[in-house]
């Protein structure tokens, strides 16, 4: 199981942890956290190795919400692949919004 970070946490990382947005492009078009990068779970396989060479460094993914599922496959898939330090923000972007932080 990932281990969680909580907003708060996430704030704090901003700037040093690599954001991920498990929604995929279209959503990541829309709006995002700052500085996400999109990578949907399908994706991970093909694309983890460009969009993340260093398997230790610190990568935080996200989705909409709790009952979202992406976020966690995402994690999931990049744990197998032998990333070491991977956090979700399980409450997603919908939370980060409610918040009033910012969005791209």
């Amino acid at each position: 199981m990932t281990t969680l970070i909580t907003r708060d946490e996430l704030v704090a990382s901003l700037g040093t942890v690599t954001i991920l947005d498990a929604l995929g492009a279209t959503y990541h078009a829309q709006r995002h956290l700052p500085g996400a990068l999109p990578l949907a779970p399908g994706e991970v396989a093909a694309r983890a190795g460009e969009l993340l060479p260093d398997l230790d460094a610190a990568i935080v993914t996200y989705c909409s919400n709790p009952s979202c599922p992406n976020s966690g496959q995402v994690a999931d898939r990049l744990t197998a692949l032998g990333y070491t330090n991977v956090r979700k923000y399980r409450e997603g972007i919908e939370d980060w919004a409610e918040a009033g932080l910012p969005l791209e």
